[in-house]
């Protein structure tokens, strides 16, 4: 008959160490796996790096006095084509003397390409985010010159329903409500005559 080898027995100290020793080990991997989801916590996840990144939009389709709306950083923005007697109103008299900051002096409030009557790179197109600059509520879009149930002279803009606050064509506001500026105008430019960039500055290279 062959003989069988055994292992000798573990000295009592012995057999104690390596029990130590898998307890650690497995405790160790247990620390390194809950680890894991709380360091990558910290990595952006994909949808948050998104958030950040710059969204092209086509104008092709969009007609006079009409706008769109896109997001860019979880925000609505608005892209509005301007007629021409819109255009127009943004400079009349009557609407300027009404309005709190018409030159839009504070500069926070949109690029320095975008310091004009008209708040953008082309007259004819408006690019706003679309939040209230009072507590963030959505305006509605009011296009309608002279409408009986707004401000009298009403020359066609933005309106607030939350609290009233009122906004001109080129997003500037009215005085007398509760926004305290001017819509702002994100960066943007265009990437060729139908499509603009929004989220990426214009002088940017």
């Amino acid at each position: 008959m062959s003989d069988i080898l055994l292992a000798p027995p573990c000295a009592p100290d012995a057999h104690r160490r390596q029990l130590t020793f898998a307890t650690v080990g497995v405790g160790g991997a247990g620390i390194v796996a809950a680890a894991v989801p709380f360091v990558s916590s910290f990595s952006p996840s994909e949808r948050a790096k998104a958030l950040g990144a710059a969204v092209t939009v086509s104008i092709e389709g969009l007609p006079e006095e009409r706008l769109m709306t896109v997001e860019w950083r979880g925000k609505p923005v608005w892209i509005l084509r301007r007629s021409a007697a819109q255009q127009q109103r943004l400079q009349s008299p009557d609407l300027l003397n009404v309005l709190a900051d018409p030159a839009s002096l504070r500069r926070e409030q949109q690029p320095d390409y975008a310091e004009n009557p008209q708040r953008s790179i082309r007259p004819e197109i408006g690019v706003f985010v679309a939040l209230c600059t009072h507590l963030g509520c959505i305006p509605a879009y009011r296009p309608d010159a002279g409408a009986t149930d707004l401000r009298a002279g009403w020359p066609g803009g933005f309106f607030c329903p939350c609290h009233g606050s009122a906004f001109d064509l080129a997003g500037r506001v009215f005085r007398n409500v509760p926004a305290p500026s001017n819509l702002e105008v994100p960066p943007h430019r265009y990437v060729s005559d139908l499509a603009i960039e929004v989220g990426t500055d214009k002088n940017a290279n």
